[in-house]
């Protein structure tokens, strides 16, 4: 067995309850601008009225193992880590956002600069530091403004022993987070469940983000 970690997590939509908490708290860790949520939840309402209920579907970035969006990627500024993170180097992207058109999950935004600083006095004095990398202030002209930009599984909360922000917040334990290199962790034992399935995988993308349903 390989001692790399492989980082995946699984998401249990039985325990969902649609109340976006990790929507919020994604986008307070990353410090995300307008137009630019890592972490959203899918509501669909099955059934007829009066008998109707909602599922509820968070979606991440996937973290592909055969991630389309690095194959289109014409300056290789979008690449896989060891850990199994599908990463963005932003002082490569050029911001084509060919990748933005090849994600069959729709989890990649296009940072235009917009901010909220009229809302949030000092929003951009400071960023978060993604890929563990401090790039200061927010400023026009400066990465990651002009860049793609996507879900990272809090790789800098990974780096300080953490989980990711959405793992930690879920009220209902809906998330859970882990290494399958590890035969013994949580998401390994829940990945090999019957419940298991993955989005789109007809696709052969191979996600790391794994739903119970």
């Amino acid at each position: 067995m390989s001692t790399d970690k492989k980082w995946a997590m699984v998401i249990d939509l039985q325990k969902c309850i649609g109340c976006d908490a990790c929507t919020v708290a994604c986008k307070a860790e990353n410090r995300t601008p307008p137009g630019v949520t890592y972490n959203i939840v899918i509501t669909e309402e099955r059934g007829t009225f009066p008998n109707v209920t909602k599922v509820h579907l968070p979606r991440p970035c996937m973290q592909c193992d055969q991630p389309p969006c690095v194959q289109v990627c014409p300056v290789k500024a979008t690449y896989k880590l060891e850990n199994g993170i599908t990463a963005i180097d932003y002082d490569r992207c050029i911001g084509c956002r060919y990748c933005m058109t090849s994600c069959p999950y729709g989890a990649r935004y296009f940072d235009f600069g917009l901010d909220y600083s009229q809302e949030m006095v000092g929003y951009n004095e400071v960023q978060a530091p993604e890929y563990g990398i401090d790039r200061g202030k927010r400023e026009n002209g400066k990465s990651p403004i002009g860049n793609v930009r996507k879900c990272t599984f809090c790789y800098h909360r990974l780096q300080r022993g953490e989980e990711p922000a959405c793992v930690e917040v879920c009220p209902g334990d809906a998330r859970y987070f882990g290494d399958l290199n590890d035969p013994e962790s949580v998401v390994s034992k829940l990945a090999a469940s019957p419940r298991v399935f993955v989005l789109k995988e007809e696709m052969g993308t191979k996600p790391r983000v794994i739903y119970l349903k």
